[in-house]
C-alpha cells in the first residue's frame, strides 16, 4: 500500500512523506503499566505526566483504556459504560481527525486502531457483534496504514493479528458478518505468528498482547501450560491487578482440574486483599471468598463452604455483579433441607 498523496503548494500532487515511529514512548509505556497494573486511582496522576509531550489523542486513548480494563474487574456492571463510552469515542474522534490532518503520520493510524481496539472489545463484551465487526474492518484498515507507513511498528502488528486469527477462528455461524461486511477472510497462523512478534518487539503492546495472547492459548490453541506461564508472567510484571490472580485460580481449576491449586490461588488473592496488596481489594475479595466458598464445597466442607458465604453476604456486598449472584444462587442451592 503506498502512502497517501497531498497537494503541493500550488494544488499539484506532490508525495508525502512519511513519518514513522511513536512519540514519547517511555512516558505512554508507564501510563500503559499503570493501566495494566490496574492502578486506577493514580492514572490521573500519570497522566498529568504524560500528556502534553505525549500526543493528546494517545492521552484519550489511555483515558478509555482505563476505564475498560476497570470494566474488566466487574465485567456484569454497566456503571462505567456511559463513561467509557464518552471516552473511547472523543479518541477515535480525535484519532481519525489526525489521520486527516496527516496522513502519512503512522502514530495517527496506530491510534485510530487502537482506539476502535477499546471500543470493539467492549462491544464484543455487550454482545453487540455487528457493531463490533463493523469496527473489526476499521481496526484493520487503520493498522494496516499504519504499518505501510512504517513497517517496523510492531505495536500495529498486535491488532492486525488478533483480527487475522479471530476472523479465522470464528464459528461457523458468525461468519455470515463476513460477507454481510466484505471483510478479508482470516488466517490463524499467521495471525498468531503477528501477535506472538507485537508481544516480543512491540513497544506499547506487550501486556496486552501477552493478556489475549493467553486467551488464544486456552480457548483455541489448548497450550494450557503456556497459557498459564503467560498469565504468571503477567503477576510479576503487574502484581496490584487481581484480575490475573483471578486468571490463574480459574485456569488451575477448569484447565488442570487442580482444585486444591485453585483454592490455594483463591486464597492468596484473599490474603492479597486483606493486605491491601492489590489494587480494588473490596472487588478482590468478594471474588476470592465467593470461589473459596465453592472450592471448599468440592471438598466436601459445605458447613465450612457455607460459613464463609454467610458471613460474605451479611456484609451486603453488591460487587463484582456476577460474583454476588453467584453467592446467592450458592447460598440457596446449600440450605438446610
Amino acid at each position: 500500500m503506498s502512502v497517501l498523496a497531498t497537494l503541493g503548494p500550488a494544488g499539484t500532487p506532490a508525495a508525502a512523506v512519511a513519518q514513522p515511529g511513536l512519540t514519547e514512548v517511555p512516558r505512554v509505556a508507564r501510563a500503559y503499566d499503570a493501566i495494566l497494573n490496574a492502578d486506577f486511582d493514580e492514572i490521573a496522576t500519570v497522566m498529568r505526566e504524560t500528556c502534553g509531550p505525549a500526543p493528546r489523542v494517545a492521552c484519550l486513548g489511555l483515558e478509555a483504556l482505563a476505564t475498560w480494563w476497570e470494566i474488566l474487574l466487574d465485567p456484569q456492571s454497566r456503571r462505567l459504560d456511559a463513561r467509557f463510552t464518552g471516552q473511547v469515542d472523543a479518541a477515535i474522534t480525535g484519532a481519525t481527525a489526525w489521520t486527516r490532518r496527516e496522513p502519512s503520520r503512522a502514530e495517527a493510524w496506530f491510534y485510530l486502531g487502537a482506539a476502535l481496539g477499546a471500543r470493539g472489545q467492549w462491544r464484543v463484551l455487550r454482545g453487540e457483534r455487528l457493531s463490533a465487526a463493523r469496527d473489526g474492518k476499521r481496526i484493520r484498515d487503520a493498522l494496516e496504514r499504519a504499518l505501510a507507513i512504517d513497517p517496523a511498528l510492531h505495536d500495529a502488528e498486535f491488532g492486525i493479528g488478533v483480527y487475522r486469527y479471530y476472523a479465522a477462528v470464528a464459528p461457523a455461524y458468525l461468519r455470515w458478518l463476513r460477507w454481510l461486511l466484505l471483510l478479508p477472510g482470516g488466517d490463524r497462523t499467521g495471525g498468531l505468528a503477528q501477535m506472538e512478534r507485537a508481544r516480543r518487539e512491540g513497544e506499547l503492546v506487550k501486556g496486552e498482547a501477552t493478556y489475549q495472547l493467553h486467551i488464544v492459548y486456552l480457548w483455541y490453541e489448548r497450550r494450557f501450560d503456556e497459557a498459564l506461564a503467560l498469565v504468571l508472567e503477567l503477576q510479576g510484571h503487574y502484581p496490584r491487578n487481581p484480575l490475573f490472580h483471578q486468571i490463574e485460580a480459574e485456569i488451575r481449576d477448569v484447565y488442570f482440574h487442580d482444585a486444591a491449586g485453585s483454592l490455594a490461588a483463591w486464597e492468596a488473592l484473599r490474603d492479597l486483599a486483606a493486605a491491601g496488596a492489590v489494587n480494588r481489594p473490596a472487588l478482590a475479595n468478594v471474588r476470592a471468598l465467593v470461589n473459596i466458598a465453592a472450592q471448599l464445597d468440592r471438598r466436601g466442607q459445605r458447613d465450612r463452604a457455607r460459613a464463609t458465604l454467610d458471613t460474605l453476604l451479611a456484609s451486603g456486598p453488591v460487587a463484582p455483579v456476577d460474583a454476588v449472584d453467584r453467592a446467592r444462587q450458592l447460598r440457596r442451592a446449600w440450605a438446610p433441607r
